[in-house]
């Protein structure tokens, strides 16, 4: 068992990729995530997952087909399953990922972005 308390902007300090999910602990099969992201990601959806965007630093606009949604440090919001989305960050922003281990990165779609492997720090 771990009882080791993890410190998120230390964690944030160990990497530099952009749109490269770390994981930094698991608990009843979901995985905590942390990002660096800048610029747009790609449009996709998760199936079967719904996901948690929370944000630790910086501003995130999350793009539906229908509206935006503009999210500032501390404010979170859980995208559906299902539902098509895209990240977008004006300058650099730091997230927090909540979501189901087996959850690919870029759902079904295949970009230069996707990542099918991801790290733990």
């Amino acid at each position: 068992m771990n009882l080791s308390k993890i410190n998120l902007l230390h964690k944030f300090d160990l990497f530099q990729e952009q749109w490269t999910p770390k994981i930094v602990a698991e608990l009843n099969g979901q995985q905590v995530k942390l990002a660096k992201v800048e610029g747009d990601f790609v449009w996709h959806s998760h199936e079967n997952e719904d996901e948690l965007f929370y944000i630790v630093k910086g501003e995130l606009s999350l793009e539906f087909r229908d509206r935006e949604v503009r999210l500032q440090e501390g404010e979170m919001l859980v995208v559906p399953r299902g539902v098509e989305h895209r990240p977008v960050a004006e300058k650099e922003c730091w997230i927090l990922l909540f979501e189901p281990g087996e959850t690919k990165h870029t759902g079904e779609v295949e970009s230069a972005l996707t990542k099918n492997d991801q790290d733990w720090i």
